[in-house]
């Protein structure tokens, strides 16, 4: 019997890759962050006055519909060439549309390069998620979810700070494209790290569907449950979405300041970032379950809070709601890889987001429209949304999920 290598024992091999992957994520990510939140200042710069305010339309439009279609291909391809391979082809598809933007000055060559670049979380998080699932056990899985998302969070807060350094010590033009020039060689240190630290799949490349539709009859019931009941909480969460600063700043009583909604997304955050590790271990112990139903209520909550919230100190109150709604986000993540049949889980993992996300782009149009009727009639429809997919998620699929470690 062939040994195995020292290096390649799992419990040497597997903190180095799970270390690597989560460098991955951020050297990714800052490149991503410290570029991509300026485009719009770019394209304004760069595009005629009559062009420019349609381009930055297009862009933001392209970032919401590839974020959505970008999934279930980022999961067949990590079928098809192994969730490593994937993630290298992915990084590579990320440079070169950095390169694009600084090689050619014009606004259709940044709405060309960011179609490679502006929704990789999307497109890579499905290999992503595979990869953590081979590295880890499934009692393991919950917290290694919420290392990622953890991770997930520095390049949002740095990045920004970074790629604003830049423009404001070489202008607009030549500070984005610095910025770009940055996010390259980020992006390749990754695909180095990711190379030397992540092995290769213990299992070889499978055979991948790339028909969605074949794909859907092989989700167990137990997912599609599962998927129902996050589509619902997902309207719930997007519908007045948009119109939270509005309520916040011009609608309530005592509205706050614009400086002062930046402190109000500062306290969600804050909530999320520390409840994401202690919950994730409680998750891991007692069962997924609980904590993605818990979720769930809280996404459902907010909306209420935020209708009861007419003064600084009820926002503030409603807005740690709002970061608590990251409660059991990991492990609803985890439970997706669990109910997913293990030779499909990367492809199971892309077309759940595939079919959550295209149905979820609509909340913000039907949004908007319960916004014309009435500001309170949009969170009132939110919470009645949210309330019906948390008892969809408790009752219809209780027989249906496991509950034991799930």
């Amino acid at each position: 019997m062939k040994s195995t290598p020292e290096s390649d024992r799992p419990g040497n091999r597997r903190p180095p890759a799970l270390l690597g992957l989560l460098g991955m994520v951020v050297l990714v990510g800052m490149g991503e962050h410290m570029a991509e939140r300026f485009l719009p200042l770019y394209l304004h710069e760069l595009a005629p006055a009559t062009t420019a305010v349609l381009a930055i339309g297009a862009l933001a439009a392209m970032d919401d519909l590839l974020s959505a279609l970008y999934s279930f291909p980022g999961g067949y391809l990590s079928e098809r060439l192994g969730a490593k391979r994937a993630l290298l082809l992915f990084n590579v598809l990320s440079m070169v549309g950095y390169a694009l933007v600084i090689a050619i000055r014009a606004w259709w060559a940044v709405l060309a390069g960011a179609a490679l670049f502006i929704s990789w979380s999307a497109i890579s998080l499905p290999a992503t998620m595979d990869l953590l699932a081979r590295l880890l056990p499934a009692h393991r899985r919950t917290l290694g979810a919420s290392l990622i998302a953890l991770v997930r969070r520095v390049p949002k807060m740095l990045g920004p700070l970074a790629g604003g350094t830049c423009i404001a010590v070489w202008g607009i033009e030549r500070g984005v494209r610095i910025a770009f020039g940055v996010a390259i060689t980020m992006a390749l240190a990754a695909a180095i790290l990711q190379q030397r630290w992540i092995s290769e799949d213990t299992a070889p490349p499978r055979r991948a569907e790339p028909n969605p539709l074949r794909l859907w009859r092989e989700m167990p019931v137990s997912l599609r449950h599962l998927l129902v009941s996050d589509i619902l909480v997902r309207f719930c969460e997007r519908i007045p979405d948009a119109f939270v600063v509005v309520w916040a700043t011009r609608v309530v009583a005592r509205p706050v300041s614009e400086l002062g909604f930046g402190w109000l997304s500062a306290i969600e955050h804050l909530t999320a970032v520390l409840v994401y590790l202690p919950i994730a271990v409680l998750a891991d112990r007692w069962g997924k379950r609980p904590f993605v139903a818990i979720t769930f209520g809280l996404f459902t909550l907010f909306p209420l809070a935020l209708w009861g919230a007419r003064s600084p100190a009820r926002l503030a109150a409603a807005f740690v709601v709002r970061g608590l709604k990251e409660f059991g986000e990991p492990a609803r993540k985890a439970m997706i890889l669990d109910l997913s049949p293990e030779e499909r889980r990367a492809a199971m993992f892309g077309l759940y987001y595939l079919i959550r996300d295209v149905i979820v782009s609509a909340a913000a149009l039907g949004g908007a429209l319960l916004w014309r009727v009435s500001p309170e009639l949009n969170l009132w429809v939110a919470f009645a949304l949210g309330t019906i997919g948390t008892l969809w998620f408790i009752f219809a699929g209780r027989r249906r999920l496991p509950s034991a470690r799930s």
